[in-house]
């Protein structure tokens, strides 16, 4: 991996806060920030302050009627509209909300722009990766879909063909939505069962739609998956499923719910297994996409001990610096968390996996998972679903 990155970062997107009582608490941005610096990987990326999304930018994915809907809440959030998911729990209006999501909207964009026109190779934005909001709707903590965005300003440069990886616990619904229907976008999640988790999609039978067949591609992962389930899952439908796509960008999202302290969701990840991730979708970049690469955040809510380090070795691996696992956090970061805070930049597990195409194991409810997604997409994309 070789030329610079950029860190998209406006202190302005820790506005996107939804009070004290929500789990999106801005405060894991600013601490995934704060570690950054101290580690100094800010003086080894790019960090750049892009402007907001305008109107004909958000336009590329949401509707006119949704905007001004969002527009109203943030100027009155006593007046915002449930018809639109907003003033609902999962999406309380604030005062600027329309403000600081088309900021951090603004950032993924201009992330893909910058990659796109051969200005980064790489660029970051922790604070996007909302990936459930719908075009005409707030969803999940979610106002505007920056990912489909930067997607759609892709593809309005001239993409020819964007692969979109979501390695949130939960199923990137809004992007797979927007995007369903459009032969150049393929989408993969990654996720715990919908049977069990919010939205309640992501079956392996959401394959595309009409004419943009085998572009959706869903890996549904039962509870307690840990990070050797979980990367053998990965190993045996994201490289093949990209391969056939041919993709010559790639978007991914990086939420980090996935870990075994995550409050709102199952799966039994570590630090350790989801830095494995960015370091094979790195890998992927270079391979397919000539190194083009952007990603955003996502969910989160361990926002003390899991966000900021699983970010920061996100940051790293963008930057080609990777951050040895067993490196301590810098004492001057951890003043600020207390005794409480993570002492190594790991916890402790080795990350290793038993490739799918080593052997299936009839009874595991992981390896019926893949072969559930090998058998539903592969055959559309020209692939063979057996071992």
């Amino acid at each position: 991996m070789s030329g610079r990155a950029q860190l998209m970062w406006d202190e302005a997107v820790t506005g996107y806060d939804f009070g004290p009582d929500h789990p999106m608490d801005p405060v894991r941005l600013a601490l995934t920030r704060r570690l950054v610096d101290a580690f100094g990987l800010d003086k080894d990326v790019d960090v750049v302050a892009a402007k907001p999304a305008g109107e004909s930018t958000l336009r590329l994915v949401h509707r006119e009627d949704y905007i001004d809907a969002v527009k109203a809440a943030s100027a009155d959030p006593d007046a915002a509209d449930g018809a639109y998911g907003l003033g609902t729990l999962d999406d309380p209006a604030f005062a600027g909300m329309h403000e600081v999501s088309s900021l951090i909207a603004g950032q993924s964009v201009g992330a893909a722009e910058a990659v796109w026109r051969g200005e980064a190779l790489h660029a970051v934005n922790f604070a996007g990766g909302l990936h459930h909001a719908m075009p005409g709707g707030a969803s999940g903590f979610c106002i505007y879909n920056d990912a489909s965005l930067a997607i759609a300003r892709l593809l309005e440069l001239g993409a020819e063909r964007v692969a979109y990886i979501d390695v949130d616990v939960h199923h990137g619904d809004g992007v797979q939505a927007i995007f369903y229907n459009e032969p150049r976008v393929m989408t993969i999640s990654l996720h715990e069962t919908p049977v069990y988790l919010f939205p309640g999609t992501g079956f392996p039978n959401e394959t595309g739609g009409r004419g943009a067949e085998g572009t959706a591609v869903n890996v549904a992962l039962p509870p307690g998956s840990t990070d050797a389930d979980w990367l053998r899952a990965f190993h045996a439908i994201v490289p093949p499923a990209l391969g056939a796509h041919r993709p010559t960008i790639l978007v991914t999202q990086h939420g980090c719910d996935s870990h075994r302290q995550d409050p709102l969701a199952d799966l039994n990840l570590s630090v350790d297994g989801q830095r494995a991730s960015y370091l094979g979708l790195a890998k992927l970049a270079d391979e397919l996409c000539g190194g083009r690469w952007i990603c955003t955040g996502g969910g989160g809510y361990s926002i003390r001990n899991v966000v900021p380090r699983a970010w920061t070795h996100l940051l790293a691996i963008v930057s080609g610096k990777p951050i040895d696992p067993s490196t301590r956090v810098p004492e001057s970061w951890r003043a600020e968390i207390g005794e409480s805070a993570p002492r190594i930049m790991s916890d402790g597990s080795d990350a290793s996996f038993r490739h799918f195409d080593a052997g299936f194991t009839p009874h595991s409810r992981v390896d019926q998972a893949i072969l559930a997604t090998r058998q539903a997409v592969f055959p559309e994309l020209g692939l063979d679903p057996s071992l």
